[in-house]
């Protein structure tokens, strides 16, 4: 099996490259590759690489994520997020390969309090959301071979992500205001990459059900938390990996999302119901609480 893979240093796409390694051929790129194109913003040469490299599954792992970046660039989100998948599409239907892509909870409203299901009406709330939602409509169009992961609140050991920015703050500052009325599972990278590369396994298996396996799937870890209830756990836990950690804030202080006004409206909602992920491909999604203390066991001991 060839895969190629594009967002290789990303969050996801770091443990897509451990992930996919053993399952055959892996052609991993980034927008600065040289040998082949990698840029998503580069559609023409997007193209030519799948033509050159004819692999038996494209893994997206690239996006424009700068949310609010996003509302004021809304052609290059566009370009990015929903033009580069349609060729990315159209040349692997061309193949007869496979087409996994990553998606995101801001297709939907974000109201309500239960967790969204995979046929559940879209109603993005900003430009981010809105050009994810275009690109999931392009390969649906386009690819009948296509595995589309919707997920939410990412983070990784690997670079910046809120659980770090918590603990620093928290060592800064004497107080905290953290946002109390958005809910969702925080999710590692290490998790998707390695549902990625099962269901991959899966699809690729002889006399699979190609129409059957096709389509999109929420993919986030098991449970529901908080932007604040996040917070006190990071900072507990981090305690208890490291007794002496110089804690300043004495107090974390639950606010509205109103708060913090940014330029794209976050949903409140960012639960997703993932029990098609886990019928269709025999899984059992972890706590999100299994991931993080992972994360903070690597982080603090690697200081």
């Amino acid at each position: 099996m060839k895969i190629l893979l594009l967002g290789k240093n990303g969050q996801v796409g770091w443990e897509l490259q451990r992930s996919l390694a053993p399952l055959g051929e892996l052609i991993a790129l980034d927008r600065h590759s040289s040998e082949f194109c990698g840029d998503l913003a580069n559609q023409a040469g997007l193209a030519d690489t799948v033509r050159t490299v004819r692999p038996d599954v494209i893994v997206n792992a690239a996006a424009y994520t700068a949310v609010d970046k996003a509302e004021s660039e809304p052609e290059l989100a566009s370009a990015i997020n929903a033009h580069a998948p349609e060729v990315l599409a159209r040349e692997a239907a061309e193949l007869g390969a496979w087409l996994v892509h990553y998606s995101t909870d801001y297709v939907f409203g974000g109201g309500g309090d239960r967790p969204w299901c995979e046929d559940d009406p879209t109603f993005p709330l900003n430009v981010y959301g809105q050009t994810k939602l275009l690109g999931e409509h392009m390969i649906d169009w386009v690819c009948p071979r296509h595995l589309i992961f919707r997920t939410s609140w990412v983070y990784a050991a690997r670079g910046g992500n809120f659980a770090k920015t918590m603990l620093r703050l928290a060592q800064e500052r004497d107080q905290l205001k953290v946002i109390n009325d958005q809910f969702g599972a925080p999710t590692g990278a290490e998790l998707i990459a390695d549902v990625t590369a099962h269901a991959i396994r899966q699809v690729r298996q002889p006399g699979a059900d190609t129409q059957a396996l096709a389509g999109i799937y929420h993919l986030v870890a098991s449970g529901c938390t908080t932007w604040f209830d996040y917070a006190q756990y990071v900072i507990a836990q981090a305690r208890k990996l490291q007794p002496g950690l110089a804690i300043k804030s004495t107090a974390i202080e639950p606010v509205p999302t109103s708060a913090f006004p940014t330029p794209a409206q976050r949903p409140l909602n960012s639960r997703l119901d993932t029990r098609k992920l886990q019928e269709t491909f025999g899984l059992s999604l972890p706590e999100w609480q299994l991931g993080v203390d992972r994360m903070l066991a690597e982080t603090i001991t690697a200081k």
